[in-house]
């Protein structure tokens, strides 16, 4: 017995520590939160590096395969995503662009110098008949940013008149000289963007008196009327929320938010995309995790002047910013995109969905090349990214009604200085009346266990897909383009609950019928 009872003790310990490392889950099936706007999913297209430019437009005469000028490999990868809007044209851009640069030919519109992204020629083939080209052809809304900072009132009226005006004016005319008999459809419209940065340096007293000024002057038809976008803060700064709630009374139908995830939190140094430490993979974790604060701190100021939550606070610019890749232009934003990007949209996807009451839409930046893209091309050649790979095991998420989760006994992942959740998660029920579950382990070391308790939800059947790799900055390329995609997971489930293993730095979306 003095042999075998320390090793009971022993054993019976280390069952406890086992049993308190596992991630407990209560999802209350009767109980609705918010319904998760599919926009939450939304696109982001500036005129930057090679966004644009190669890597949705090649033209109509191109040799690549393309539709109306936009390339149809990117075309058919973005449909299979559901994309749900698309923010143009910036961004910083968006406050030096005259629309009229970018109607009638193409060959006579005037070549300019982009100037806040690496001084190279604006030659103005994509401009507002384009771009509505392209969220037509995916199905998409539109939600244009209009130049505060450079522009005038009217110049910002005529555009809407051009792209809304159902009669005979003049600008309908020209309209229709260009190619567009029908109006457009435009869904969202900002005025400005970071006007308290490169939109013009303001504060925000000054950003709201402008904003009212403006928005007196934006006049469309009843039945086209956009949601109206004022440009908020960034980070944990919550003063331009406050005081825009409190002081704008009319035409405002959210604020907006940039927040970027810097590994070292330091713009002149951001840090790599690929071969990083350990150290910059819990870094980005715990920056980007800090999303969630800054969220419900800009939602508490709303809350004191908009307590029915008229107002949406849109996330319109977010995502990892690294170093850009060597041997290209430096303005041109050029990341690759790893596991570790993967991961970091997935927790935000899980931010974004707790706070669905508030938040109606987000936009990562960018689309296609820029920082955090969806898909990266080399001349006719492209690539999906794992970014690309978390949007579309997400895509049941959108327009699905959220459903509370309480985790207890989460794990902690530490190292050095850092310390984060290592397992997080999400739920919904979509309205095929499907619940899914979406669960996140960003510990790159080491296995997590999650127990669910699905209240006494009838399970069928688990399925669905899992993502992860062997190494923290696993990523395709142009040789080895599949180095990294999801694989078919199942599970079963008895009486309610459900037990799921993730592996270390994964993400799994299940659908449980």
């Amino acid at each position: 017995m003095r042999v075998i009872k320390p090793l009971l003790l022993a054993l019976g310990f280390s069952l406890s520590a086992t049993a308190l490392a596992v991630t407990q889950i209560q999802l209350d099936s009767s109980a609705k939160g918010a319904v998760i706007n599919k926009n939450i999913y939304g696109q982001f297209a500036e005129h930057l590096g090679r966004g644009i430019y190669e890597g949705l437009w090649v033209g109509p005469d191109s040799k690549i395969a393309n539709t109306k000028g936009f390339r149809n490999d990117v075309l058919a990868a973005l449909k299979d995503l559901h994309v749900p809007l698309i923010r143009w044209p910036g961004g910083c851009f968006a406050d030096e662009y005259h629309w009229r640069d970018g109607i009638g030919p193409r060959d006579k519109r005037p070549v300019k110098v982009n100037t806040n992204w690496g001084g190279v020629e604006e030659d103005n083939a994509v401009g507002t008949h384009e771009f509505f080209d392209l969220v037509e052809l995916l199905g998409a809304e539109a939600y244009v940013n209009g130049n505060l900072g450079t522009g005038t009132p009217q110049e910002m009226a005529e555009w809407l008149e051009y792209m809304t005006a159902e009669g005979k004016s003049t600008l309908a005319e020209l309209r229709r000289k260009n190619g567009r008999d029908k109006p457009f459809k435009v869904h969202y419209f900002a005025v400005g963007n970071e006007a308290w940065g490169c939109g013009g340096n303001m504060s925000v007293e000054y950003y709201t008196n402008l904003y009212k000024h403006y928005t007196t002057f934006l006049k469309t038809p009843a039945n086209n009327t956009p949601k109206w976008i004022a440009s908020g803060s960034h980070g944990d700064d919550t003063s331009w929320a406050d005081y825009m709630t409190a002081n704008i009374k009319q035409k405002m139908d959210a604020v907006s938010f940039h927040y970027y995830t810097l590994p070292t939190g330091q713009w002149d140094v951001k840090g790599a995309a690929l071969q990083f430490p350990e150290s910059e993979w819990i870094s980005t974790m715990q920056r980007t995790l800090a999303m969630d604060t800054f969220i419900t701190n800009n939602k508490k100021v709303m809350d004191k002047h908009d307590p029915e939550k008229k107002v949406g606070f849109y996330v319109d610019e977010w995502g990892t910013w690294f170093d850009v890749e060597k041997g290209e232009n430096p303005g041109f934003l050029y990341q690759q995109n790893s596991l570790r990007d993967a991961i970091v949209a997935a927790l935000n996807f899980n931010i974004f969905h707790k706070h669905a009451d508030r938040v109606h839409m987000t936009n990562i930046a960018q689309m296609v090349n820029v920082l955090q893209a969806m898909i990266l091309t080399d001349k006719e050649k492209m690539i999906l990214t794992p970014t690309y790979h978390a949007f579309k095991m997400y895509v049941p998420f959108q327009d699905a009604t959220a459903l509370p989760l309480k985790l207890s006994n989460v794990p902690q992942y530490k190292l050095g200085e850092f310390a984060i959740p290592a397992v997080s998660a999400t739920a919904a029920k979509a309205k095929d009346g499907s619940v899914y579950l979406a669960l996140v382990n960003a510990n790159p070391n080491k296995a997590e266990t999650t127990e669910i308790n699905l209240d006494g939800i009838q399970i069928n059947s688990v399925s669905g897909q899992l993502l992860t790799a062997d190494a923290m900055d696993s990523h395709n390329t142009f040789a080895k383009p599949d180095t990294i995609k999801p694989t078919a997971f199942s599970a079963k489930g008895k009486n309610g609950k459900l037990s799921l293993d993730l592996p270390a730095k994964s993400i799994l979306v299940v659908k449980v019928q």
